[in-house]
């Protein structure tokens, strides 16, 4: 054959090289396909495991409140949440109400009064009492009167000012939070809430000031044999419970509560349509179109941030992003990414769970009336910005086709968590969902409170639904995520975190920092928290719910002697953990020291402890653990 011949058939020999390519990528890509799910860590056990009603206990601790006080108010809501967390038994008493009671059976008595001077005698009874070996805890300033300052000398308090102080946020001094150290907290809409004051020095500040002044919020006394326990921050909520725990951990000898143990990350809206055309800031930093920055950039990012800090991601998919809201609905036929990206998720070990069909939100008309659908800062505004399903028929057949779609395309797949888009659900539309759908064994909303979402707590519901609230969301962790992720650490031992993909699309997500700085904050953010929590566990959506599940229902009772920590626990099943903190005489080697379980210091005499028993011994150590 001639030169000539030769290079008339170059084209040709090129289109067949890239049909063979081609067809290399598309075996590939079946191939890509086949999966075998990871084993489960945990799976969800069935709900006659375990002993609904809790077993009757002698209250521990004593709750002064004054129902005429604001504060007291806030703070008694606050407390019952807390102990409901840590599984304190509690007694109230409303001293507005009620000024005579016994509190001598009590371990602990919290204040959580402003004004101190309803207690008169009583208070510096109080003291003696703490003194032979009670454990006292104030839980916010009380009010800076004359009668308080007749008490504050003996919770250490040297000098005390009149006015109030603005915090602008929190740092800490010891190790008595994970991932409290070399860090300040900054609280977004600061208050004059502290007390000026001094202390002596016998008081132990964990927590200060994050400012110049370092203004004490956070201390321990000892007081003859017993504790006190002072939080003179005045911030609570939610988002602060875990600061509260640590400082009510303080005020014995030893203190366990039951923990979740568990690391969840869930991708919302992934797998999904991938949005056609570009964006102002991938095109700006990438120039390449949405979908090929996801498939080149954004996907091959989250698989190495995966692999360094060993997550599972937990994808919730979206089949379509169409508005219709009445059946029969359109299967979506696309399928080319979602099983590339459900596949990748899949070998990776992560988990596939529901979104919706659409991303509209499972209510009908009239759902947004109780939350306030009205005036709002003087204009009218309806909350819900959503079309409402026609029919509580048509709400099922979505899910229905979400749930076919899904188990098409991923066969060896059983999807058994159900995410809320937008984190809005219905109370009709939930009840639907566990009449309907008993596989959904799982809902993840959030945790904090908004306008219409649904809130969760860490609980299992009366129907039996485990409640997985998130926590923190995004790549650009803000300061208030920063202090609940802190505050859930301590007190769950716990991360809960979502995304989506379209973060890197919206200015509010941060997109106009661009994806690199986006990267970069999320992978500060992970850092940060293994770093904290190395013994962390890393779970998917499907096993943070069994860990809930097995936490929720945990009990402890805890005997302290001076040479043993006897932990009995009810409603123990395969495992079970607990944060344990220890104040003086710890273990010597902690490997060694627990039979039924297994004990990992964390640091500044705090625990993880593992039970493999429902009881479990910690022997302790002699005077300076020798």
């Amino acid at each position: 054959m001639g030169k000539e011949k030769l290079l008339r058939f170059i084209p040709v020999l090129v289109i067949c090289g890239l049909f063979s390519l081609l067809s290399v990528a598309l075996v590939g890509q079946q191939f890509y396909g086949r999966y075998t799910p990871r084993e489960k860590m945990i799976d969800v056990l069935p709900a006659g495991s375990f002993q609904v009603e809790g077993a009757d206990s002698d209250a521990e601790c004593l709750v002064l409140v004054n129902s005429k006080e604001a504060n007291s108010v806030m703070a008694e809501e606050d407390i019952r949440g807390l102990f409901e967390q840590i599984k304190v038994d509690a007694e109230f008493v409303d001293l507005s109400k009620e000024t005579v009671f016994d509190y001598t059976g009590y371990d602990n008595i919290v204040f959580a009064m402003v004004d101190s001077s309803l207690l008169g005698q009583t208070a510096y009874e109080i003291l003696d009492w703490v003194q032979n070996g009670g454990g006292l805890m104030v839980y916010f300033p009380p009010q800076g009167d004359y009668f308080f300052r007749s008490l504050a000398s003996q919770m250490g308090v040297q000098e005390s000012g009149w006015e109030m102080y603005e915090v602008p946020g929190f740092r800490f001094r010891t190790d008595l939070m994970l991932g409290g150290q070399g860090k300040d907290f900054i609280i977004e809409e600061p208050f004059e809430s502290a007390h000026t004051l001094s202390l002596s020095d016998d008081c132990t500040v964990h927590m200060v000031s994050a400012d110049e002044r370092e203004l004490p919020l956070l201390w321990q006394r000892q007081y003859g044999d017993g504790m006190i326990v002072v939080m003179n921050f005045g911030i609570m909520g939610k988002a602060y419970r875990g600061i509260y725990a640590a400082a009510y951990s303080l005020l014995n000898d030893a203190f366990a509560w039951p923990v979740i143990n568990g690391s969840a990350f869930y991708l919302d809206d992934f797998p999904s349509p991938v949005p056609s055309g570009t964006s102002t800031y991938v095109e700006r930093d990438y120039g390449i179109s949405v979908g090929d920055f996801y498939t080149n950039v954004w996907w091959p990012d989250l698989l190495e941030l995966a692999e360094k800090y060993g997550i599972y991601y937990s994808g919730m998919v979206i089949e379509d992003y169409t508005e219709e809201v009445e059946s029969p609905f359109v299967p979506n036929q696309n399928t080319q990414r979602f099983q590339y990206f459900g596949s990748a998720l899949l070998k990776n070990g992560g988990e596939i769970g529901l979104h919706g069909y659409n991303h509209i939100p499972l209510c009908m008309e009239g759902f947004d009336a109780d939350f306030g659908e009205g005036y709002i800062q003087g204009t009218y505004e309806r909350l819900f910005d959503y079309d409402y399903w026609e029919s509580e028929e048509d709400m099922r057949a979505s899910v229905e086709e979400l749930i076919r779609f899904t188990e098409d395309l991923y066969p060896a797949v059983t999807p058994e968590v159900y995410v809320p888009p937008s984190n809005i659900l219905s109370a009709d539309a939930r009840e639907m969902l566990v009449r309907e759908f008993p596989q959904i064994k799982a809902i993840a909303s959030i945790y904090f409170e908004g306008d219409v979402e649904y809130t969760q707590e860490f609980e299992v519901a009366e129907d039996g639904i485990i409640e997985t609230p998130r926590v923190i969301s995004g790549c650009v962790i803000d300061p208030f995520m920063e202090i609940s992720a802190l505050s859930e650490l301590n007190l769950h031992y716990v991360n809960s975190h979502f995304q989506h993909p379209d973060d890197v699309l919206d200015e509010d997500r941060g997109a106009a920092s661009g994806w690199e700085a986006m990267r970069g904050r999320l992978d500060e953010y992970m850092g940060w928290l293994y770093t904290a929590a190395p013994d962390l566990r890393n779970l998917t959506a499907t096993e943070m719910a069994g860990a809930v599940q097995r936490y929720y229902y945990l009990d402890v009772e805890q005997q302290i002697t001076e040479d043993e920590i006897i932990l009995e626990l009810s409603n123990f099943q395969d495992e079970g953990y607990l944060l344990l903190r220890i104040n003086g005489r710890e273990p010597k080697e902690p490997e060694t020291a627990a039979s039924g379980g297994t004990l990992t210091p964390l640091g500044d005499g705090l625990y993880l402890v593992k039970a493999e028993q429902n009881r479990v011994v910690i022997r302790r150590g002699a005077n300076g653990n020798e």
